[in-house]
């Protein structure tokens, strides 16, 4: 099933060892992601719409149709897309497959559960969108390098989680965005922001303006990308105040990308750290004061010691 020892927290992910598959997954959850959204009443900044990481792998959660509800999820142990209702259940293999393939046995699953979604049947945010039902090529799928990746999102799950924790203010769940390929835990400093721009490559603008409503400290895990990007931990803020990118970062590894505009702490670097767990904190929490300083949020007000297991925060 898989090399990986069950103990290894951090596992390599160089992306040019699995660019197909992971370019397969992200096409392959925004299908699973498209079920969700198509179902379920818009929520602030698109909440209602990502999957969770789980002790397997990612799921939606439970989706409603009509009093009904379903769930879907990627199992990254056994390698098969589990959809669940009240009546069944169907499990479809994880393999290589064209992504028209896979779209019909996602729809013909749905439909055996008495549970039919119709979906905008295109990715969104990618540079090349085509239609699912016309994207015919064969995709690979390394179940070594899609454990590995639930591996390190396990771990960044639990991490970000517990960076939420210290915050009194208006902040996201943790969850993973199947547009943009990444899990990520927002801020809020509770003041309007400018009017986004849009321009996001296949995203209605109305959606980027809705999701950039307001200032924001937005922080996660991206497993890598085209162009060769690798997996890094990243953080950055809307709309970016002055002085934000020269603010000092807690992590030796860390660094400001012109091009992205985010802050970035690379996978491979980290990795090899004594306490990655640490040099992710402290990234984190430094790349979230060098927002909420540069942008003078109220932070006496919204932020609080880190959350312990068991016991009610404090109250003065």
């Amino acid at each position: 099933m898989t090399n990986d020892k069950p103990d290894d927290e951090w596992p390599s992910l160089p992306y040019s060892e699995w660019a197909g598959t992971c370019e397969a997954l992200h096409l392959w959850t925004q299908i699973v992601g498209k079920v969700r959204l198509a179902q379920t009443p818009w929520l602030n900044h698109s909440w209602q719409a990502p999957l969770y990481v789980t002790s397997r792998g990612l799921a939606t959660g439970p989706v409603p149709h009509g009093r009904r509800y379903f769930d879907m999820e990627f199992d990254f142990v056994e390698h098969v897309l589990r959809l669940r209702s009240d009546a069944n259940a169907i499990a479809l293999p994880l393999r290589p497959m064209a992504v028209a393939e896979f779209y019909a046995q996602v729809m013909g699953g749905l439909d055996a559960l008495k549970t039919p979604v119709s979906i905008f049947a295109a990715p969104n945010e990618m540079a090349d969108s085509v239609p699912f039902a016309r994207d015919t090529g064969l995709r690979p799928y390394d179940r070594e390098h899609a454990y590995r990746f639930w591996r390190v999102l396990l771990q960044a799950d639990r991490i970000l989680k517990a960076f939420r924790t210290a915050f009194l203010g208006k902040a996201s769940p943790v969850h993973f965005f199947w547009g943009s390929f990444d899990l990520a835990v927002t801020r809020f400093s509770g003041r309007r922001a400018p009017r986004h721009p849009g321009g996001v490559p296949h995203l209605p603008d109305a959606v980027v303006r809705e999701a950039y409503s307001h200032e924001v400290s937005s922080a996660g895990f991206w497993p890598g990308g085209p162009g060769g990007q690798d997996a890094a931990f990243y953080s950055y803020a809307y709309p970016e105040p002055p002085g934000f990118r020269e603010k000092p970062v807690s992590a030796k590894d860390a660094y400001f990308d012109p091009n992205l505009g985010e802050f970035l702490l690379p996978y491979a670097r980290l990795r090899k750290s004594a306490d990655p767990e640490a040099e992710i904190m402290g990234f984190l929490a430094s790349t979230y004061e060098a927002a909420a300083d540069a942008g003078k949020w109220d932070r006496a007000n919204l932020e609080c010691a880190i959350g312990t297991a068991g016991r009610p925060r404090p109250v003065p």
